[in-house]
């Protein structure tokens, strides 16, 4: 990726409705709690820390919501990621439990979140996963007596094969499950009005203000170009893009890029053929395919997660046939946004929340590979309890999952998981 200080050219760049700029960091301030990343980890932590009444300084290296957290796929999905109960042993069965019931009440967070600060956000409910093979379809049916046994309050449903076309004008597909607990949003227009929020209690915003330094101490001192900030607390909610500013966090993570592009305004009817019920999709391939119809009938496609640390030259070439395979009748229809960004991958594919033993004072949150437009909110929550209270019975279960460091530093990090995912792709390809 170039280095970028303006959003990237996409549709929720070009549509966004709750935009505003905030100045750069010129002077020297002091808070209670510094919060590094303007994405929805940041955002989302200096809000909830300001409805605590704390004093609080949020500083971004570019603009609000420049990363992932504005160009995601918008899809807002129940759910921690995959499956969590293999945590058992880290956490004990009330953990796993736990972390269920958070995958859910999440969603639920984000919702209140838009009705309390009335953000306009194209929020719609209705999401199904699509089965590619028969196997992955007889797997909903467990996946369903879970949520079920659960207590799910939401309706969920299976679709049968040969009830596919009612859900999707596809025939790519064996099956799913349908669930309306879940559904799609404009997630820069989610992100940058919880910015607002968070502006309007007090939040002392900075962009354009990259960290260059941080003094650790009982008060940490963070250094950018032209200010800085002492404060008693330090949350980094940067994901994949903390480079080297904390290397025992960033050896973590990997940065592995995902792509999306949006066509051009479809007629009433195609769009309506295409997803009758206008629900979010994403199927189950390793390298899956998740789309969605945006609120002016657009066709928004994403998927072709890349390790190799290298975009595609050409974004909408590269996303075309994937998209083609899905809806062939789309063959005449121009694409007018491509783009790409950076999802922060773990080793496990569990976020990582907690602080530094080195240093308690600070806290982070990052790596949610894939699955964090509900999941910052509710890091946010837990960050936010621990720093204000001083304990956070959920940022213990968290904490209490371990994390690999991708080995052979920053070069070989991208190889190694670009091999092992290859891995994966061949074994999906053979079963």
């Amino acid at each position: 990726m170039p280095h970028m200080t303006e959003h990237t050219a996409s549709y929720y760049a070009a549509c966004a409705r709750q935009a505003a700029e905030y100045p750069p960091l010129e002077h020297d301030l002091d808070a209670d709690v510094c919060v590094v990343g303007g994405g929805l980890t940041g955002v989302n932590t200096a809000l909830e820390l300001a409805e605590r009444g704390l004093s609080v300084v949020l500083l971004e290296a570019r603009r609000i919501g420049w990363g992932a957290s504005g160009r995601n796929g918008g899809q807002l999905i129940r759910g921690i990621g995959h499956d969590v109960s293999g945590f058992a042993r880290h956490v004990g069965e009330d953990g796993v439990r736990y972390l269920q019931q958070a995958g859910i009440d999440s969603v639920a967070l984000v919702a209140q979140r838009i009705a309390q600060y009335a953000i306009q956000c194209d929020l719609h409910w209705g999401f199904c996963e699509l089965a590619n093979t028969p196997a992955q379809y007889a797997a909903f049916s467990h996946e369903l007596h879970a949520l079920n046994a659960q207590g799910y309050p939401h309706e969920t449903r299976l679709v049968s094969p040969e009830r596919m076309h009612e859900i999707v004008a596809s025939d790519q597909y064996a099956g799913g499950l349908v669930d309306m607990g879940s559904g799609h949003l404009h997630p820069l227009d989610l992100v940058q009005g919880e910015a607002r929020a968070a502006h309007g209690l007090g939040v002392r915003i900075f962009e354009q203000s990259p960290v260059l330094r941080i003094e650790h101490g009982s008060t940490v001192t963070l250094h950018t170009a032209r200010g800085k900030v002492r404060a008693h607390s330090l949350v980094l909610g940067c994901n994949a893009h903390l480079d080297e500013l904390e290397p025992r966090l960033s050896g973590k993570v990997l940065p592995a890029g995902s792509y999306v592009v949006a066509t051009e305004p479809l007629p009433k009817q195609v769009a309506q053929a295409l997803i009758p019920q206008n629900m979010a999709l994403c199927d189950q391939k390793v390298g899956l395919d998740y789309y969605r119809l945006t609120a002016d009938r657009r066709l928004l496609f994403g998927g072709a997660c890349h390790y190799s640390g290298r975009d595609p030259k050409d974004i909408g070439a590269y996303m075309r046939p994937k998209l083609l395979k899905v809806f062939p009748q789309l063959a005449d229809v121009r694409l007018d946004y491509q783009w790409g960004g950076m999802i922060g991958i773990t080793a496990n594919r569990f976020p990582q929340v907690g602080r530094l033993s080195q240093h308690p004072n600070v806290f982070y949150a990052q790596g949610y590979s894939g699955h964090g437009l509900n999941v910052t909110h509710w890091t946010a929550r837990l960050l936010a309890e621990a720093i204000a209270s001083g304990h956070s019975r959920g940022l213990d279960v968290f904490a209490a999952v371990p994390h690999l460091t991708f080995p052979g530093g920053k070069a070989l990090r991208s190889p190694l998981l670009a091999l092992g995912m290859l891995w994966y792709r061949l074994r999906e390809a053979l079963g």
